[in-house]
């Protein structure tokens, strides 16, 4: 069955095209389901602040798509701490896809009371709004952070441990949050507990970027790479189209799968040091040599020492079939780091 969900779901949009709203439409997972959706011929609300987002990301993305396609694009910009802006996006909306949040674990460390309002009170108003206009589904980012110190590997999603930082507090509390909703308002959701998604237009740049785009800028620019630990630190990570693939079958899904959370992920457990290896490695396929050594330093704090999925779940629930492992998605990806130089951006 998994082999072919994806595929006979997205024939059935391109032929029945249906109106999605996408918050956080800027950034990283944004602009790329804005993409996939775009290219199924959706009709697209977005909405994005900017806080994290960029206008170059949904420049890139009208350049990939036909001008017909585009023309199916609205963009508001708009706060989801703002409950009216909420409400304005969702209006009208099929499917939502609930990506809007301050990410980062050290972000989170520094500035708890700005993750909070983001990714509480705009969650709390984005599931208001979306109950409000009786959407048909929504589909929200939750996160691995939710697993905190729980030991065991892989990780399933009924077995979590504490959180280990304010991020992961806050996506945990979004969890709880959607059961209450289905409980007490019989509006039925699905969170989505992403592994370290990885690909085009994920930002290398400042202090909170993710390690695959910062280290990849880094070895570009010939600067150091810093691994915090011993390297032995392992990550599940996903690859973006994997991600995209996630939500469209989440959107999608009945009655019977939703008030549900699913780990998105490969099932994979790669350490840092191998990935160092990988990039390094995938950087001279594309003609760039990279020779230092990397510079190892401490752990840091709030992270959790190692992380994979069971992907059962979003398999056996959703028909979720990860076409790329890490390996695959950095083929993929390179070209886009290396011809973009988003590290002079």
């Amino acid at each position: 069955m998994t082999a072919t969900m994806y595929k006979n779901v997205r024939s059935d949009l391109a032929n029945t095209p249906k109106t999605w709203l996408v918050t956080g439409v800027a950034g990283f997972i944004g602009s790329n389901l804005l993409e996939t959706l775009l290219l199924l011929d959706q009709q697209v609300v977005g909405l994005d602040n900017f806080a994290t987002g960029f206008q170059h990301n949904l420049d890139e993305v009208q350049g990939i798509v036909s001008p017909e396609q585009w023309q199916r694009f609205s963009f508001i910009e708009g706060d989801i701490r703002n409950i009216e802006d909420c409400h304005t996006a969702c209006a009208g909306a099929d499917y939502v896809l609930h990506q809007a949040a301050l990410g980062s674990v050290p972000r989170s460390i520094a500035d708890p009371i700005k993750t909070n309002s983001a990714n509480i009170d705009g969650f709390l108003n984005m599931i208001v709004a979306a109950r409000d206009a009786k959407v048909a589904s929504f589909t929200y980012a939750a996160s691995s952070s939710t697993y905190g110190d729980h030991p065991a590997l892989p990780k399933i999603e009924d077995n979590i441990g504490k959180p280990l930082s304010p991020y992961a507090v806050t996506k945990y509390v979004n969890e709880l949050y959607a059961d209450v909703f289905a409980r007490t308002y019989d509006f039925n959701t699905i969170g989505l507990r992403y592994f370290n998604i990885f690909g085009k237009r994920q930002t290398p740049d400042g202090a909170y970027a993710a390690v695959i785009p910062k280290w990849t800028a880094a070895m570009i620019k010939d600067e150091e790479v810093f691994i915090n630990g011993d390297g032995d630190t392992s990550r599940d990570f996903n690859f973006i189209e994997n991600a995209v693939q996630a939500n469209i079958l989440a959107a999608v899904a009945n009655k019977s799968a939703k008030n549900q959370v699913y780990n998105v992920a490969v099932g994979g457990r790669t350490t840092l040091n191998t990935l160092f290896a990988a990039l390094k490695e995938n950087l001279e396929n594309n003609g760039v040599r990279y020779t230092k050594d990397p510079v190892y330093r401490d752990f840091r704090e709030g992270d959790v020492r190692h992380s994979q999925a069971d992907i059962s779940k979003i398999q056996n629930a959703l028909g979720y079939d990860p076409k790329f492992n890490i390996i695959d998605g950095i083929k993929k990806a390179m070209p886009w780091y290396v011809t973009t130089k988003l590290i002079n951006k």
